[in-house]
């Protein structure tokens, strides 16, 4: 990967293909590895970016207030691209959200994968798996941190694991550990979302989301395809939350005529 400093330490990211520039923003218990089976096929017509989120992968930890639309900001300047489709996959749609909110002449189109929604009344079972997550953490056992998270993210509620690809958990765990520990430095110095209503967004907009995955994001997103103008909202019928991890061909079918758009 290639580094890009700054004053609160480091971003991380690669460049694959030619074309138009298409940006891949990961999840939140990921990094820009869970994109590894989509790239080759949307670097045959774009010039792909994917980026570690600081705090995630090989970007380091902040030592400082940061905003992560700074950061794709910053990262968009360096590497000369004016105008991007952006394609973001939970915690990372959210991010994309807000870039494309903050600078709307910077984004072509967008693509949101399974975003949350800021303040939104989360399920009794969303409020378990975070207190299962912070008990873990509390009591310093990481591994049974990292065990909530895929049962969560990666299996996620409507199957059993003898139904989710082999080698997509040990994929899933590293990342997710050094997430998991960052989260206090992210936590403390993130910006975090905004409320600023997405009605505003006006470049043609895909809403994805994984059949398997939690009732909430299900909701969540219809919510952002009912109110962002111009969406298409599509659903992967052998999905939970990780859709790239999931149903990557499926996916990648969806976004290359999008895309092209």
């Amino acid at each position: 990967m290639i580094t890009l400093p700054d004053e609160l330490g480091h971003l991380s990211y690669v460049v694959s293909g030619d074309g138009p520039p298409v940006v891949l923003v990961h999840a939140g218990v990921a990094d820009h590895r869970m994109w590894d089976a989509v790239v080759p096929a949307l670097a045959e017509h774009h010039t792909v970016v994917r980026y570690d989120l600081r705090g995630f992968g090989e970007s380091a930890p902040p030592t400082g207030p940061f905003s992560e639309t700074d950061d794709l900001l910053r990262l968009l300047d360096h590497l000369g691209h004016d105008r991007v489709r952006l394609v973001g996959a939970s915690w990372g749609g959210r991010v994309a959200v807000e870039f494309t909110l903050t600078h709307p002449d910077r984004v072509h189109s967008l693509a949101l994968l399974a975003a949350p929604w800021p303040g939104y009344d989360w399920s009794a079972d969303m409020v378990a798996y975070d207190e299962a997550e912070t008990a873990a953490l509390e009591s310093g056992d990481l591994d049974a941190a990292v065990r909530v998270n895929l049962d969560m993210w990666l299996r996620g509620p409507a199957r059993g694991w003898d139904e989710v690809a082999v080698g997509l958990a040990d994929r899933l765990r590293a990342p997710m550990r050094t997430s998991l520990v960052n989260q206090p430095a992210l936590g403390e110095h993130s910006h975090g979302p905004s409320k600023r209503a997405v009605s505003a967004i006006a470049v043609p907009t895909l809403i994805g989301v994984g059949s398997l995955d939690v009732p909430d994001f299900r909701a969540i997103a219809r919510r952002y395809a009912t109110e962002i103008p111009n969406t298409t909202l599509t659903e992967f019928p052998t999905a939970a939350h990780l859709i790239a991890l999931d149903a990557p061909e499926a996916l990648t079918a969806t976004l290359l005529p999008f895309l092209a758009g």
